[in-house]
Order: C-alpha cells, then sequence, then structure tokens
C-alpha cells in the first residue's frame, strides 16, 4: 500500500511537466512550418544543379513579370516634348498606367476610397510592384549597366536566374551627370563616363582632396553582396568579385537597378526598391526609404554590413562581408557622397521657386497648383522640395489586399518623403517605381489626396515639376 501511495505521489509530481512535454509537441510542429527569419547557411544542392533549374526557369518568370507590366502601363516609347533630362536622354510622356474598361481618370477621382474598394477599379498600376522574382528577391541591373561594368572592369553583374524587368527608356540617363557642392563652376564633371575603379583617380584628382577620394574609391571598390559572391550560395555563373556602390548608385545618381528592401519579413511583405538618387544627401535627414537611418554614415555602414545580405548577419559572414571603420571609412565615404549635388535648375530662383522672368505660364499656373489645390507643398517644401519626415500615404484604403505574384499587397507604412529637385532625372516614381512618367504621379496622388484637379491642372504641374 505504502509502495502505491509513492508512485501516485511520484506521479503527481511528474505529471505536470509531462503534460507540458505532449502540448508542446503541437505549438513545435506549427513552429517548423511557418518560415523563417534566416536564409539557409548551408546550402545542400549542388551549385551547378541550382544553376540549370533556375535556368531553365527564367523564361516562365520573366513571361509573367512582363504579362504583368504588359497588363498594367502603356509601355510605349512617346518623349516629352521639348524637355530631356541634364544630360539630353528624353523624359517620357503621359499617363502609362491603364484603367479599368469603361473608366475615366475623371470618373474614378470623382469616387470615394470606400466605392474604389467595393467595385474593384483601384488601378492596378498604383497598387504595390512585385520584384521581377519576388520570392527569390536580389539586385537586379538594367542590360545597359551590366554592359559598361563588363566592358570597363570585365566584372559580370548578370544574373542567370533573371532580367532586370523595366524598358530603358523609363530608366534615368546613362551615365548620369556629376555636380559637386563644392565646385559648382566646373558643371558636370563626369565627362561623359561612367566612374569606376578604373578611371576614378584620373577624373576627379585635382578636384577632390585626397580624403574625398578615398571615400570615392571605396565607393567604386566592389565587395561581396548576398546575389554576387564567391560562395555556391550566389546568382552569378562565376565566382563574384561582388558590387560597389556606384554600380547601383551611378555616377552618384541612379540606373535604377532594383532589390528587395532588407528590413521586412516575410518575404512576401518586403517591398521592392526602386534605387534613389544619392544627389542632395547633405540636405536630408532621413536615409533608407522606410529605415529612417538618421546619417548618411548611417546609411553608408547598414549598406555593407546589412542591406547587401538581406539584413541577414550570418550570411554576410559566410559570403565575406566587408567592415568599415567607421571613423574613416565610413566618414571618407560620406563627405564624398554629400558633395553631390542635384542638376542646374535655371527657373529657379535662390528660394526654390520659379523666377517669373525665366518661367512659362504654364510653369507659374503649375507651381500655383502645387502649393494650393494640389496640395503637394504640404510635404514636399522648397527649396528641396522635401520636409525629411516619413508619410503614410494608406493607399490599402482603396483596394482589398492580394498577393501579386509573390508580393502581399496589403499596405506600404510609412515612406521617406524624397526631395523633388530634379525629379525629372529619377524615373520611373514612388518607392517601388511603381509610377513609370510624371504624369502618373500626379494622377495618382490625385486619387490619394482627393483633390480633383482637372485636365489643365494637371498638364500644368508636370511643367512645373519638369522646371525642378
Amino acid at each position: 500500500m505504502k509502495r502505491i501511495m509513492k508512485l501516485a505521489s511520484a506521479a503527481c509530481v511528474f505529471w505536470p511537466a509531462v503534460v507540458f512535454m505532449i502540448a508542446a509537441v503541437g505549438p513545435a510542429k506549427a513552429r517548423a512550418q511557418q518560415a523563417s527569419s534566416y536564409s539557409p547557411v548551408v546550402v545542400t544542392e549542388p551549385f551547378s544543379e541550382t544553376m540549370a533549374r533556375m535556368k531553365a526557369d527564367k523564361p516562365k518568370v520573366m513571361k509573367r513579370q512582363m504579362d504583368l507590366l504588359q497588363e498594367r502601363y502603356d509601355l510605349s516609347d512617346r518623349p516629352v516634348k521639348g524637355a530631356t533630362m541634364s544630360r539630353g536622354k528624353a523624359v517620357q510622356e503621359g499617363v502609362r498606367v491603364k484603367l479599368k474598361s469603361g473608366l475615366t481618370w475623371q470618373k474614378l477621382a470623382g469616387m470615394t476610397p470606400e466605392e474604389i474598394r467595393k467595385e474593384g477599379v483601384f488601378p492596378s498600376g498604383f497598387m504595390p510592384l512585385p520584384h521581377p522574382n519576388h520570392k527569390e528577391g536580389g539586385m537586379v541591373f538594367p542590360q545597359f549597366v551590366i554592359d559598361e561594368i563588363n566592358k570597363q572592369e570585365s566584372r559580370d553583374l548578370t544574373r542567370f536566374d533573371l532580367d532586370f524587368d523595366l524598358a530603358d527608356h523609363f530608366l534615368p540617363e546613362f551615365p548620369a551627370g556629376i555636380y559637386l557642392t563644392t565646385r559648382l563652376d566646373l558643371g558636370d564633371v563626369s565627362k561623359g563616363k561612367v566612374v569606376t575603379i578604373d578611371n576614378y583617380y584620373e577624373l576627379f584628382n585635382g578636384i577632390l582632396n585626397p580624403k574625398q577620394i578615398e571615400g570615392l574609391r571605396l565607393l567604386v571598390t566592389p565587395f561581396p553582396q548576398q546575389q554576387f559572391n564567391q560562395t555556391e550560395d550566389r546568382r552569378s555563373a562565376r565566382p563574384s568579385r561582388g558590387v560597389t556602390c556606384f554600380d547601383c548608385h551611378s555616377n552618384g545618381h541612379s540606373a535604377s537597378p532594383t532589390h528587395l528592401v532588407g528590413d521586412i519579413r516575410p518575404q512576401e511583405f518586403r517591398h521592392r526598391l526602386d534605387t534613389p538618387t544619392l544627389r542632395g544627401v547633405n540636405i536630408q535627414r532621413l536615409f533608407g526609404s522606410q529605415r529612417a537611418l538618421k546619417t548618411v554614415e548611417d546609411f553608408t555602414e547598414f549598406e555593407q554590413r546589412a542591406a547587401y545580405f538581406d539584413g541577414d548577419p550570418v550570411i554576410a559572414t559566410k559570403k565575406g562581408v566587408n567592415v568599415l571603420e567607421r571613423a574613416s571609412q565610413v566618414h571618407f565615404m560620406a563627405e564624398f557622397m554629400s558633395l553631390l549635388d542635384f542638376p542646374p535648375a535655371p527657373k529657379l530662383n535662390i528660394l526654390g521657386k520659379l523666377d517669373e522672368s525665366k518661367a512659362s505660364k504654364a510653369e507659374l499656373r503649375g507651381q500655383e497648383v502645387f502649393f494650393g489645390k494640389g496640395a503637394c507643398g504640404s510635404c514636399h517644401t522648397p527649396p528641396y522640395y522635401t520636409d525629411n519626415l516619413m508619410h503614410n500615404l494608406k493607399a490599402e484604403r482603396f483596394y482589398e489586399p492580394v498577393m501579386i505574384h509573390g508580393r502581399y499587397a496589403a499596405s506600404d507604412g510609412p515612406i521617406k518623403n524624397f526631395p523633388l529637385r530634379g525629379i525629372k532625372d529619377s524615373p520611373p516614381y514612388l518607392h517601388d517605381g511603381r509610377l513609370l512618367t510624371l504624369a502618373d504621379t500626379v494622377e495618382f496622388f490625385n486619387l490619394i489626396l482627393g483633390t480633383k484637379l482637372s485636365e489643365q491642372e494637371k498638364e500644368d504641374l508636370v511643367a512645373f515639376m519638369l522646371a525642378l
């Protein structure tokens, strides 16, 4: 009897632990099935098999993306008459976002967000734009960038699994002009060349001080990156020395290569990123589309340590992260970037508004709309046309959440307010490049802000922004 009592007593002591272990089996299985925030470090598939598999899938992947673009946009090459980017490339005109059958922009602007959402008529071109292969992600470069870097450095930025998706005529000019805050008298100092490790010294010796030249050297030096590195976990056919800051921010501007933001998980919530210009970083107080980094030094260090590797420090260590020394290297790079000026805008006065003696009537009318009925000036304040804040447009008011080729379109959240100075040089627009022209941006914000602009007011607003 005493023995039975002891056994019963022992069971009472250990039973809660047994119950806990049994109960934990269910959640453990659930956790195992969830997507992880961490990338796999040990790759089990041979590289040759990975490349062969992804090469075979590439035509299907790219067709799906190009079909999406054709469905959303008018992709024809139609330049604006009488307006070019700073070095002469044509600017694209007109609204390219397609409407649902039977709709007009005026009719759509007259509907409430609730009506638009209920009827499912929010233009697909206003929806978040997915990466060419959103489930895979990573840096993808336009072909003209790939060709030039290969020509100068024999460094190949080609991915075997996918190509860049947007047509060249919707992208910034290449090479872009370079304007320095310290030497305004020189104008464009690029001499029509793409700055690389091959020519940076020749171009800038005698213009920059030695510290700034060293900062530029680091900006054109290749370092390993998630898709371009020496390991089997890469998306280039051969082991790669990596990418440079100026591969994306070509000539301190942008050639609009794309990527996915590194600070959001899971993968389907990550935003496509349209590479922004580095022009005018000296007047900015926030860096990164959503990260709200406070200094260009923070941004520079973050890019090398984390953004290059999807925010995964374990993967970064495996692939050869370049840990910059903050007090010297980061500062040198930041100092050079802070010299990059906006392109000239000869019609603007020292306060950043139009000089009435130089501006056209359409531009002056557009300025009035910008600061009045259009409400653009509420956030984009002169002289640089930014308020250095984050803003949440809450575009999700207009549509039901939906999965678009691996991108879950639910909400964008707060986005950095980018400067509008030199905006004609920086297509496509919005943080993910979903708006191909300035006319598209006017229609987008006319709907989002409910400003109900007339057709003439929209045209004048575009004319004004082309003068910035």
